[in-house]
């Protein structure tokens, strides 16, 4: 069990609190002998590419230790460029800017960076694991010091004028240590977490694509579908291209300058709204004016919708149903029934097949990620009769809810892990707890 330190003293830094009072309170440019950057050679000219010099980027700062990088440069770029600099094995690093702003890492290697990275080492004030554990523990309040709009950006003056609890050296090891040993066993615990949810996810894609081509009848003869990676069906089901069983309608965004379109109660789906399989209301609404005055369409309730053109669909294709009237904008496809059919079924087929749909229907040649819509209409797909469609969506809704159920526990207990996890390296940076015996 570890207690609290015997007595405690005002930091001086707010949203430090209070620290032990035999700390010390030190900015980090004065504990540290190097406080520096790096820079990007010119990326068109290869000579500076290539080499055997590591050179990291901001998307590499990882909260762990980096034993390698995608790019390296030469010998020739550290010598042509004074900002470029070798910084050396454990040093840490803190991204300044862009989508990464407060990503920490610390260096397994000798290595350079580019601009993004403010990089620290040297001195005999701070051991740099305690101070890389201190900035996992403040990450979101130095990010708070950024300025900047569109890229918030945090100066490496504000990192160097950042103030820093600062117990003696033997105790920042010893609390790294600790911490080294507890995170360990809070990171090994949630890598078994995640692991389940990778299983139940795969138990789920399992399910559905068993149940979508074969049915629920075990004994029932199956038939070659004529696709190979769908296997065999039963003989009684049918296989119809797409665009037999379903017209299609597209959608569109009312002007955004007109904010009284966007006054209404008429939901209007867009990508960010096809998270969920069943689709009862969305983030953003419209009013009947802006119906008539763009190029958005009522589609009606129990309609499957596909998003067609996002970034997503490299890795999956978003496929929900509506559960009542709504629009839709110009990146998501309504597919209207032509026969008697389950919308769900077929949302459930697009559900179990995520990656050979992708390979059959993606768009080559496009800026962005899109699906082919004639690929769609000329696919071969699997009709069985609408009483069993009805039946494999039940039973699919019945399993799901259990699958989904036991993975929001799951998740649950992540995230209090996670959330463990801070406070116990905030406590242990700041002083709250006294870790020296506990090593």
């Amino acid at each position: 069990m570890n207690k609290p330190c015997p007595k405690y003293k005002p930091s001086g830094v707010e949203w430090l609190g209070d620290v032990p009072e035999h700390w010390e309170t030190w900015k980090l440019a004065h504990g540290f002998d190097l406080v520096g950057s790096g820079t990007t050679p010119p990326s068109d000219e290869l000579e500076w590419y290539d080499g055997t010099i590591p050179w990291i980027t901001t998307s590499e700062l990882r909260e762990n230790v980096i034993s390698t990088t995608e790019k390296f440069v030469t010998k020739e770029a550290v010598n042509k460029f004074s900002a470029l600099k070798i910084f050396p094995k454990g040093s840490v690093a803190i991204a300044m800017y862009g989508a990464t702003i407060g990503r920490l890492g610390i260096f397994g290697i000798e290595a350079t960076t580019n601009q993004a990275c403010c990089v620290m080492n040297g001195g005999h004030i701070f051991e740099v694991k305690y101070v890389y554990y201190w900035m996992q523990a403040f990450k979101d309040s130095i990010i708070l010091l950024a300025s900047g709009g569109g890229q918030p950006n945090i100066s490496q003056d504000k990192i160097k004028s950042l103030k820093i609890p600062c117990p003696t050296v033997s105790e920042q090891q010893a609390i790294a240590t600790f911490l080294d040993r507890e995170t360990g066993r809070i990171d090994a615990l949630i890598a078994k977490k995640q692991r389940l949810l990778e299983l139940l996810a795969e138990q789920l894609t399992a399910l559905i694509s068993r149940a979508v081509t074969k049915g629920l009848d075990a004994s029932v003869k199956l038939k070659p579908s004529g696709v190979e990676w769908l296997g065999g069906l039963p003989e009684h089901w049918e296989v119809k291209k797409v665009r037999y069983l379903f017209a299609f309608r597209s959608g569109g965004t009312p002007s955004t300058e007109n904010q009284e379109y966007w006054e209404g109660n008429i939901p209007w789906v867009s990508s960010k709204d096809m998270k969920t399989f069943l689709i009862e209301d969305s983030e953003d609404h419209i009013n009947e004016t802006a119906i008539r005055e763009s190029a958005t369409n009522i589609i009606p309730a129990n309609t499957l919708v596909v998003v067609m053109r996002s970034g997503i669909l490299i890795h999956s294709i978003p496929a929900s149903v509506l559960l009542k009237d709504m629009s839709i904008n110009q990146d998501i496809k309504a597919f209207l029934p032509l026969v008697k059919l389950s919308s769900i079924y077929f949302a459930r087929f697009i559900e179990g097949f995520q990656k050979q749909l992708l390979t059959e229907w993606r768009k080559e040649g496009a800026t962005v990620e899109s699906l082919d819509m004639e690929l769609i209409k000329n696919f071969q797909t699997i009709l069985p009769p609408l009483p069993e469609q009805q039946a494999i969506a039940a039973f699919l809704d019945r399993e799901t809810a259990k699958i989904d159920a036991l993975s929001a526990k799951v998740t649950t207990v992540i995230e209090r892990l996670k959330e463990y996890r801070t406070a116990l390296i905030s406590s242990a940076v700041t002083g709250k707890i006294d870790v020296r015996e506990a090593v």
